[in-house]
């Protein structure tokens, strides 16, 4: 901005032009307008958004057009794209599509790559490999030959359905999760029109009941197992006890240093809801003692075998599941157990989730599902004591 043009953050007292059904004030949002430059203003809303408009007359009736974010133009971009939008208005041309011209929204494909260089340095690690996997397969190829301000919600449904018979309805979910916030960056930086998100209003895919945990007769037989497998796996195995106790996720548990075990406390330094402290009990303890800690290695499940540290327990509880016939039992629902079994023994939902790491209690509940000996044994004891209070019983049942 040159010297001779003053900001329009020093103006928003200025002589605004006459009123429209645009109005310059409305409970959400206010507009600075520059008295040097009359029609092109500053816009605020109640969001701290800001985007720099431009107001002229076109055929007969008084239009605003939005420039940009402020985050994207410099006030002095911004007036020279209002310069030409006023011109334009004035010899009779289109100043709404004159902006599509000056300011034309990228390609899909291009946007996409944009997107990903401005966000991932925020992301997380793991985050960024998941979300490079997500893209790569169902980002990359997707709305092939349209511009990122063409795309609408029919295009987005019909992807999502493709989408979702590829990745399955859990896998589609997350990538519409990526997608929504892709374009809520495209109308921030002023490629698509505020509130014309074409992900707002889909309903993502029901997710499928995971409700499957081990009863006790199953922990007996896992366990069993286990210990016939701790000679010849030994870390390995470790790493499931490990999981079964503390009800971590197997990356928490595979990612542990010897520097993130304190006593009875491990620091986990990169959860999934960031870092936290699980408490582990006796046993846990004896687990990781059993553990032979090498001299300059820092990765406490380290492999000797590969010389690395175990990233995947994959191959290891096929073998245990293929032994025990648990064929439906994924590794995740050892964590789907120990939460199961806390609720069984009378844990509050706000303690089960503090033990899990859980940031909302709606995450925690769907842990809490009791297998049906637990629900009949609860049933028969209320039945039992309602029983006996409304006289169709007598104390000595209660015995």
């Amino acid at each position: 901005m040159s010297q001779s043009e003053p900001s329009i953050d020093s103006l928003a007292n200025a002589p605004e032009p006459a009123p429209s059904r645009d109005a310059s004030r409305l409970p959400n949002r206010e507009t600075s307008w520059a008295a040097d430059l009359p029609g092109f203003g500053l816009r605020r809303y109640s969001s701290g958004r800001r985007v720099y408009v431009v107001q002229t007359a076109m055929g007969g009736r008084l239009r605003t057009v939005t420039l940009g974010p402020a985050s994207v133009l410099t006030e002095s971009e911004a007036r020279k794209l209002a310069r030409h939008v006023l011109l334009r208005g004035q010899t009779g041309g289109n100043p709404a599509e004159d902006r599509k011209q000056v300011r034309a929204a990228p390609a899909f494909k291009d946007f996409l790559g944009e997107y990903w260089q401005r966000s991932e340095p925020s992301w997380k690690p793991s985050t960024q490999r998941t979300h490079g996997v997500y893209r790569r397969l169902y980002l990359d190829d997707a709305f092939a030959g349209q511009y990122v301000d063409h795309i609408s919600q029919a295009d987005v449904l019909d992807w999502f359905r493709r989408t979702t018979e590829r990745a399955g309805p859990g896998g589609a979910n997350r990538v519409m999760t990526i997608l929504n916030a892709l374009f809520a960056r495209a109308e921030d930086w002023g490629y698509r029109r505020e509130g014309d998100n074409p992900c707002r209003g889909i309903r993502p895919n029901r997710p499928r009941k995971m409700e499957r945990f081990l009863s006790s007769a199953e922990l007996k037989q896992l366990g069993e197992t286990l210990t016939e497998e701790r000679a010849r796996f030994p870390v390995h195995t470790a790493a499931v006890l490990l999981i079964l106790l503390t009800g971590c996720r197997s990356s928490e548990v595979l990612g542990l240093r010897w520097s993130d075990v304190k006593g009875s406390r491990l620091h986990l330094r990169d959860s999934k809801t960031g870092p936290r402290t699980v408490w582990i009990s006796e046993e846990g303890r004896s687990v990781l003692a059993g553990l032979k800690r090498r001299h300059g290695v820092e990765d406490v499940f380290y492999n000797p075998v590969t010389g690395r540290r175990i990233a995947k327990l994959v191959n290891f509880w096929e073998r245990i599941r293929e032994r025990r016939g648990f064929a439906s039992l994924r590794l995740h629902d050892l964590r789907h157990t120990y939460a199961s079994h806390a609720a069984a023994g009378s844990e509050t939902l706000p303690m089960i989730g503090k033990l899990l790491g859980h940031r909302r209690i709606n995450s925690t509940s769907r842990y809490t599902h009791l297998d049906d000996h637990n629900v009949l044994a609860a049933a028969e004891e209320i039945d039992r004591t309602i029983a006996m209070l409304i006289g169709l019983g007598n104390e000595a049942d209660l015995n």
